[in-house]
């Protein structure tokens, strides 16, 4: 007799223990799946028995009553692939000992890849509906985010060097922009997902043919019956014993997608909290540093990043499943798909919830985003000021000659000695340019230098991304979910 292991002399997954949800995670459970397996072996005999198979109602009745394996079935399931090495086998003997009526009529013509393959496209349809809900929650946060601020001039940074300015409502309208793209790409991942079907050992159908004596039609019946039940509109008219896994690479470019997407919004935050400019939310006894007690660390924008970092390595794993099949089929997908599925689909559930935690709260502030742009917009004003004094009769030539000292001066008391932007002052006390200390001011407006932000946000928001979140009008209501170290 084993002594039992406590779960904490084992490694457990931190993607379905500490990162992503208990939803996401139960998609993936083994009760989840081989729930799945049951219900495509019902819906296989329920199609043969319409279709003119004699399977006993007596059968479907045991299969309907057993549809959701206890905990008792799968450890028995579990022995029996101790045995027969084979996992499909050893659910069908566990499923037929509690329903013993359909025992002789389970799996009929059918190959393992109908309960497998067939399992993972529904369990994968929903993951991706499931983060696309995420999406939209996510989506809202940050539209309401950059409507609050869509006029807030603060520096554009181009190199992350101080550019023309924008303004906080749109540059998330760039973070949203991405999501947004990311959305249409999951909907349109689970709207054109094709299910295998009933295609036997290589994808001919031969088996369900032999079946139904030759009937052909029959056998193409059954393949459309079953994907009807499933809640399939699309099917895959020709395929190997197993669904092409170019479906399982396009899934996981989509998720790739998000995380390149969340991965640049998680810099972002890391840049702009280290200018004190915005900053994610920081609960009130939570701790930065054991070490340095006054800090507070982005931890959520690096743990996004950190999660999209592996992510976008695990997601590769598709493109080379597919590149290495070898004809109808061959095994060497297993073992990866097992773990690249799932944990793609747990690392981007983590991240969104991550994102929503993070979007629902962002602080700015203001003074300080006002303060970096006083500091860099005198240099960016010496045009329009170069224009208004030319406008009051200075000649163009020497004055740009004399913006061109006084901002190299200004450049090195910045520089050099640490000290604030003097450039207007500079310019307000040569009397060179003729222009008052309120029409230097002017000229120096920040809102001269937003060009159409504000209205590009309104634009946006409007066109592409109010559509979107109107199906789901609840959508970045309540507070997110609790994020865990």
């Amino acid at each position: 007799m084993t002594t039992p292991v406590s779960p904490a002399d084992r490694y457990e997954n931190p993607l379905s223990v500490r990162y992503a949800s208990a939803e996401m995670s139960a998609l993936f459970s083994a009760r989840q799946k081989f729930a799945m397996w049951r219900r495509l072996w019902l819906w296989l005999a329920e199609a043969e028995r319409e279709l003119g198979l004699p399977i006993p109602e007596s059968a479907l009745s045991q299969l309907r009553e057993h549809l959701v394996p206890t905990d008792a079935e799968l450890a028995a399931a579990d022995r029996y692939e101790r045995e027969t090495k084979h996992d499909v086998m050893a659910h069908l003997h566990a499923l037929g000992e509690v329903a013993p009526a359909a025992k002789g009529v389970l799996h009929l013509g059918a190959t393992s890849a109908f309960v497998g393959d067939n399992a993972d496209l529904l369990l994968l349809r929903e993951a991706l509906r499931l983060l696309g809900r995420r999406t939209v929650r996510v989506m809202a946060r940050l539209a309401a985010f950059a409507r609050t601020w869509r006029d807030l001039p603060c520096v554009g940074f181009t190199h992350f060097q101080a550019a023309q300015p924008t303004t906080v409502g749109k540059r998330a309208c760039l973070w949203l922009q991405d999501l947004s793209l990311d959305y249409r790409e999951l909907t349109r991942r689970a709207d054109e997902l094709r299910f295998l079907g009933c295609k036997g050992a290589t994808g001919t159908q031969a088996s369900f043919v032999a079946l139904f004596d030759g009937d052909v039609d029959k056998a193409d019946q059954l393949d459309r019956l079953v994907a009807e039940k499933a809640g399939f509109p699309g099917r895959l008219l020709v395929s190997g014993q197993t669904y092409t896994r170019k479906q399982d690479a396009l899934i996981l470019s989509a998720l790739a997608g998000l995380a390149s997407s969340a991965s640049k919004f998680g810099n972002d935050l890391r840049l702009l909290q280290h200018l004190k400019e915005v900053e994610e939310p920081f609960g009130a006894k939570q701790v930065g540093s054991s070490a340095m007690p006054y800090k507070r660390n982005p931890m959520k924008a690096e743990r996004i990043n950190a999660l999209a970092r592996w992510l976008l390595v695990g997601a590769e794993s598709g493109h080379w499943t597919h590149a290495t099949q070898w004809f109808e089929r061959t095994l060497d997908d297993s073992a990866n798909r097992r773990l690249a599925l799932p944990e793609c689909f747990l690392a981007s559930d983590a991240i969104l919830l991550l994102w929503d935690a993070v979007a629902d709260g962002l602080v700015v502030h203001e003074n300080v985003v006002r303060r970096h742009l006083d500091q860099e917009l005198p240099f960016l004003a010496t045009e329009n000021i170069l224009m208004a004094a030319v406008r009051k009769g200075g000649d163009r030539q020497q004055l740009h000659e004399r913006i061109r000292v006084v901002a190299q001066a200004a450049g090195e008391r910045i520089k050099e000695r640490g000290g604030e932007n003097d450039l207007l002052s500079r310019i307000a006390a040569d009397p060179a340019f003729g222009l008052s200390p309120a029409e230097i001011a002017a000229a120096a407006d920040p809102a001269r230098f937003i060009g159409r932000a504000p209205e590009q946000v309104d634009e946006f928001l409007a066109a592409e991304i109010d559509p979107l979140l109107a199906a789901d009008p609840d959508a970045g209501r309540g507070a997110a979910a609790e994020v865990r170290v």
